[in-house]
C-alpha cells in the first residue's frame, strides 16, 4: 500500500520506507527533524510545471497528464519508489497545503498503475 502524508503531520508510529517527494525542502522544517528513507526531489515535477500548476485546482487534470508525461521520461527517478512499494508499505511526504492537489497524490496513482 502507497500512503501520502503531509511532512508537517505529526508522524505517527510509521513502518513504512518514507520518501520525500518535493523538489524544493518544505519551509520551516530541519532535515534533522523529518525521518525518512529518502529525498527523491527529482521524481517530483519539474519546476517549471509546479509553478504552472502553482495548487490551482482548475488545472489539476491538467497537472495529472503533463506530470504522467515527465514521469514516463525519467523512469529511474521513481525506480527507488517503485521497487520500495514492491517490497511493502511506503509513504510518500509532500509539503504542499492542499491534500488532494499535489504532486504526491499523482505520484501515488502513477506508482500504483506501474505495480499492476
Amino acid at each position: 500500500m502507497i500512503y501520502t502524508r503531509r511532512v508537517y503531520d505529526k508522524e505517527e508510529n510509521n513502518k513504512t520506507k518514507t520518501f520525500l517527494v518535493d523538489r524544493i525542502w518544505p519551509r520551516g522544517i530541519k532535515k534533522t527533524d523529518v525521518i525518512m528513507d529518502g529525498w527523491l526531489k527529482e521524481a517530483a515535477p519539474s519546476d517549471a510545471l509546479r509553478r504552472w500548476f502553482h495548487i490551482e485546482p482548475h488545472r489539476w487534470t491538467e497537472f495529472k497528464k503533463r506530470y504522467y508525461e515527465e514521469l514516463d521520461g525519467k523512469p529511474e527517478e521513481y525506480r527507488t519508489i517503485l521497487e520500495a512499494a514492491r517490497d511493502g508499505d511506503i509513504t510518500l511526504l509532500f509539503g504542499s497545503k492542499d491534500v488532494k492537489h499535489n504532486n504526491a497524490i499523482v505520484l501515488k496513482e502513477y506508482i500504483e498503475q506501474k505495480l499492476k
